[in-house]
């Protein structure tokens, strides 16, 4: 049992089979629903959040609450174990900037506290995968020097590839321009989008869904390298068909053994909708 814990928030998309395999620590943002607050990751799935979507609903999302920092960072305090929180990115939501708050705070009280929060600037199974890795490299004893390091290089050279069905939820929740939310839904244009520092980049579009997944396959290739031996990280907006064929593709194309495919999570899907797809490697500047 390793002395260090490693926590992440429910926009790693990562399911709790994960966060029990790795004994790691896990905080959920909130959706709101139809007048009722759910907690992402535990008490709604992603496939609610699609089909409400679907019908015309709009669910809302919001960050940690102040409280459930301060609490578990106090826990951790008093028991004298470290921990290393990677927070989704500050720049789609502001659970890294509270939880920051909260480890000053919780500092003061407890000066030795080993807590260590650190802003991924990543999302969805790209954040994730960052988070599995350290999972795994705190169960092999690593030192939190190491773990921290890696985390952080590889967070940067973390690509996100995506596209939506519909870039308006994307734009209700202000978290892509209004000006990028380009006339694709009257073209049938689909969007690739990116993230650069921490942001919801459109890269460009294409014209019909066919030549998509060949698209995020040569933008692949374009960026990373040596996927043989990195882990693949799929998302997607309730479409396991496409994800798995783009697993597919990849798989025949650049010999990856390992994969991670999953649902984009409630808190993230509220945002970006149903149909989504989102493709994560690891880019050339990763040494």
């Amino acid at each position: 049992m390793s002395n260090i814990k490693i926590m992440a928030d429910s926009a790693s998309d990562l399911t709790k089979d994960y966060f029990t395999e790795y004994d790691m620590e896990m905080v959920s943002l909130t959706v709101h629903l139809d007048d009722t607050d759910y907690k992402d990751g535990i008490d709604i799935t992603p496939k609610n959040v699609f089909d409400s979507m679907r019908k015309g609903k709009s669910p809302k999302t919001s960050q940690v609450s102040p409280q459930t920092f301060k609490s578990i960072f106090t826990k951790y305090a008093e028991s004298n174990q470290t921990l290393i929180y990677l927070a989704f990115s500050s720049e789609l939501s502001g659970t890294y900037q509270t939880a920051k708050m909260m480890e000053q705070e919780v500092k003061e009280e407890f000066p030795e506290a080993d807590i260590h929060v650190i802003d991924t600037k990543c999302a969805s199974i790209g954040y994730g995968l960052v988070v599995l890795n350290a999972a795994k490299m705190a169960k092999d004893g690593k030192s939190k020097e190491e773990i921290i390091d890696d985390a952080r290089k590889r967070a940067l050279n973390m690509e996100h590839i995506f596209t939506v069905d519909d870039l308006e939820y994307l734009k209700r929740g202000g978290r892509v321009s209004k000006t990028a939310a380009f006339v694709g839904s009257l073209l049938n244009i689909k969007p690739i989008l990116h993230v650069e520092q921490g942001k919801l980049i459109p890269l460009e579009k294409m014209r019909g869904t066919k030549k998509l997944l060949g698209r995020m396959i040569e933008l692949m290739e374009e960026r990373g390298g040596d996927f043989e031996n990195q882990v693949i990280g799929i998302s997607h907006g309730d479409d396991i068909e496409r994800a798995e064929k783009l697993a597919e593709m990849i798989k025949e194309k650049f010999g990856v053994k390992e994969f991670v495919i999953e649902f984009v999570g409630s808190a993230i899907g509220a945002h970006s909708g149903p149909g989504t797809l989102a493709l994560f490697f690891l880019n050339k500047s990763f040494k």
